[in-house]
């Protein structure tokens, strides 16, 4: 029982981050929360009553306001204007899921509520796998991540002229997996950056939103056209 206990309580202590890491770091997931939110919001609002039907308008806004939150530095007397570009990139983002997951309800209404629990459970376990397994040879993914993602451009490129269905899902899959390194690799970078006095917790919150609904599209691309060995004949 003592045993058990003891490892109980080493689960929930990060011992190797400094105060200062462990502060950041509850700004950047709250900040995150609060993006999925206002994400889910966006969603919702053009899934129930098809209010934003423009895909376009709304991806160029979402890069304008990014390209915003870009330049805008990071001081005290910014950070409400940088927080208001980011719930309004967050919400736009969630509008133009809409589509996606409009596809998704006509296939197969189970879609959506599996693809958002086995997004969450991915997303939590290799963000633990970043912290309780800090070490620099993490970073290393950078390269690895870096050579995957060539690959699969390639890959899909070239099935533009060969029309394979079998590439097709397989480039699917093993996206989902770069996906899954990149989580890892974003997470360990913010730790990283947070343990060298970088403050940017809206921007860090940023880069895991991203990672976040990149990894519910795949999720959903994945059960919507389940991997079948007939396929590949």
């Amino acid at each position: 029982m003592f045993y058990w206990k003891t490892n109980l309580e080493a689960l929930w202590r990060i011992s190797n981050l400094t105060p200062f890491t462990q502060k950041h770091l509850k700004k950047v997931y709250a900040s995150l929360a609060l993006c999925m939110l206002v994400a889910a919001t966006g969603a919702h609002l053009n899934v129930a009553a098809h209010l934003f039907e423009a895909g376009f308008l709304s991806a160029l806004s979402s890069f304008v306001i990014l390209f915003w939150l870009l330049i805008t530095p990071h001081r005290d007397d910014t950070e409400p204007k940088r927080l208001l570009l980011l719930g309004g990139f967050a919400f736009l983002i969630g509008v133009g899921l809409g589509p996606e997951l409009d596809s998704c309800i006509d296939t197969d209404p189970n879609i959506v509520p599996s693809s958002f629990m086995g997004t969450v459970m991915t997303f939590s376990s290799f963000t633990l796998n970043a912290f309780y397994g800090r070490c620099l040879g993490c970073l290393c993914l950078g390269g690895i991540l870096l050579s995957a993602l060539t690959l699969l451009l390639v890959s899909y490129l070239g099935n533009l002229f060969f029309l394979s269905s079998w590439l097709s899902q397989a480039n699917m899959y093993i996206g989902l997996a770069f996906l899954c390194g990149l989580v890892i690799f974003d997470t360990q970078l913010i730790i990283e950056k947070a343990e060298r006095k970088d403050e940017d917790y809206i921007w860090h919150c940023m880069d895991l939103f991203l990672d976040f609904v990149t990894l519910f599209r795949k999720f959903m691309a994945c059960e919507e056209r389940p991997f079948r060995i007939s396929d590949s004949a």
